[in-house]
């Protein structure tokens, strides 16, 4: 209804300028909850695997010009290679090893079965150690498929693993850190596919070298509320990786993600590792499509 006089009219007006002045406070506060300290940065960092025509020589060359500043899931010698480039390794790929069982320490075969830890407790602790030569302090890891186990045993057969590298890990200053990937598209089946199941194994793991790898790409799919679960889990974390939804590709407006503000997010829980770029791009200029992504999730 329209005010009918000039009287009720300005009562109208007073209201409406009360409410978008108390609107306009309340958006700045929220913002501002947002903001992460000055000196609060996002470190980039980019999978190689998602630019496999790419030398590795070639795409540290051209990402340093852009603020690019680790190339990740290298092994040691490659990360080796990253490094006489003038860049780091924020995450070194997960070890394998063939055995009875099949090939362990992969996605779908890991840390969920009891009879695969001896041998990855192996390949594992070697790991540890290359790492910690190169000056580097982070490792990837898996849970496993169910294949008809139970999460909460499966949990707690991860646990008890882990519980064995944890010494070792500690020791050597590395960190194990098991990346959460969706179930309902990219990795059927896979058990750690939920951010509570995650954060309940490093309460039972109980070190602060077992932390998680939230991969926002992969927990948009399988749960939404990316920014609340951020700022949520934030001590349970210790990397990021990012990719366009639907369709792992460009993370720009042709996608449903709001990253710059994802990366306020970030960046307002105090974080100061990585966030890797695991997109796969669609356009003929990958390394452009690299330099746009780091450009966007630059604040």
């Amino acid at each position: 209804m329209f005010p009918t006089n000039r009287r009720q009219f300005l009562r109208t007006s007073a209201n409406t300028a009360l409410v978008s002045a108390v609107a306009m406070s309340l958006g700045k506060r929220l913002m501002a909850s947002d903001e992460a300290a000055p000196d609060v940065k996002i470190n980039h960092s980019v999978c190689k695997w998602c630019y496999p025509k790419v030398p590795l020589k070639d795409l540290c060359t051209a990402g340093k010009e852009f603020g690019l500043q680790s190339i990740e899931l290298l092994a040691p010698k490659q990360a080796k290679v990253a490094q006489e480039m003038g860049l780091t390794c924020a995450l070194i790929t997960n070890p394998t090893v063939k055995t009875k069982h099949g090939k362990l320490g992969g996605i779908s075969k890991a840390w969920n079965r009891v009879e695969h830890h001896e041998a990855l407790l192996k390949v594992y602790e070697q790991r540890i150690i290359e790492t910690k030569d190169l000056g580097l302090n982070n490792v990837i890891c898996f849970s496993g498929n169910r294949a008809g186990l139970d999460d909460e045993q499966g949990m707690k057969n991860c646990a008890e693993g882990l519980k064995k590298l944890m010494p070792i890990a500690e020791k050597h200053g590395v960190t194990i850190t098991m990346e959460l990937l969706n179930s309902k598209k990219n990795h059927k089946d896979y058990m750690c596919d939920r951010t509570d199941w995650g954060v309940g194994l490093c309460e039972l793991v109980g070190s602060e070298r077992f932390k998680l790898l939230y991969d926002i790409y992969h927990m948009q799919i399988m749960e939404g509320d990316v920014i609340t679960t951020i700022k949520k889990i934030k001590d349970s974390v210790s990397h990021y990786h990012t990719g366009g939804v639907p369709g792992r590709a460009e993370i720009d407006d042709t996608q449903e993600l709001n990253y710059p503000a994802i990366m306020r997010a970030i960046q307002s829980t105090g974080y100061k590792g990585y966030v890797a770029q695991e997109f796969i791009p669609k356009r003929d200029d990958k390394v452009a499509s690299l330099k746009q992504a780091i450009g966007i999730c630059t604040i």
